[in-house]
């Protein structure tokens, strides 16, 4: 687990925000890692939603997808086009989604979310948690309830803060430019960790740390979730 959660706040500057070309590092590392990134430990073919993050669509998630294909998960997109942010029909569209997967496959489905797409993910963990295996988010300032205008509410973001009651991983990174990282930490309870990795916000669906840690925890059996093991070449590579 990290240190205790800082204050938030938000004031990055641009020089921070150029700390998003670094998607072009991530994409170019991506094809020398994928030999090492193939020998993750393989699922055992239970249902995975992706959910992309605020104006993404199915086609920002299309490698992360592929990669977990391809370690033997029923990987699903949310086929609601474009994350224009929070609505009634995407509301609607996402439970009707997750419904269907947990209804077709009679397990229950993992459900990883990209930005906004964490938040949704949570949001239908804690409404659907018997049907949900776990939450994995990547760089959801779900600490910070920023409104569809980009304004933080208090109000609400102690309403998403706590965890739903299923395991929960947050992958965050402290050279986000996007987003404030300490919005997108999770609180300290049994079922939940933190795993800080290098990479840009726009980067992360297509990083090899955050294709590995994604890897590791779906992975874990049903029933017999813990925390990230930073052991071996893992305890040089994550905080």
């Amino acid at each position: 687990m990290p240190p205790k959660r800082p204050e938030l706040q938000d004031d990055r500057g641009i020089f921070d925000r150029l700390g998003e070309l670094g998607i072009f590092v991530e994409l170019a590392t991506l094809g020398p890692a994928l030999p090492i990134l193939l020998q993750a430990p393989r699922g055992d073919g239970h249902p995975v939603l992706v959910l992309p993050g605020m104006f993404g669509d199915d086609a920002s998630t299309f490698v992360l997808r592929r990669y977990l294909q391809a370690l033997d998960y029923q990987v699903h997109p949310w086929k609601l086009g474009r994350n224009w942010g929070p609505s009634t029909e995407i509301r609607d569209g996402i439970r009707t989604r997750f419904k269907e997967l947990s209804d077709r496959y009679q397990r229950k489905v993992s459900i990883v979310g990209w930005s906004l797409g964490g938040i949704y993910a949570r949001e239908l963990a804690r409404q659907f948690p018997p049907l949900t295996r776990q939450v994995i988010t990547l760089g959801s300032p779900f600490g910070a309830g920023y409104r569809i205008e980009g304004e933080p509410d208090p109000a609400l973001a102690a309403r998403l803060r706590p965890p739903p009651p299923v395991p929960c991983t947050a992958i965050y990174s402290k050279s986000d430019g996007v987003v404030p990282w300490e919005a997108c930490l999770e609180q300290e309870t049994p079922m939940t960790d933190n795993i800080e990795v290098t990479s840009s916000h726009i980067g992360m669906g297509v990083n090899a740390m955050v294709l590995w840690a994604i890897a590791d925890r779906l992975a874990q059996k049903e029933g017999q979730w813990h925390p990230f093991e930073r052991t071996g070449l893992a305890s040089y590579l994550y905080a």
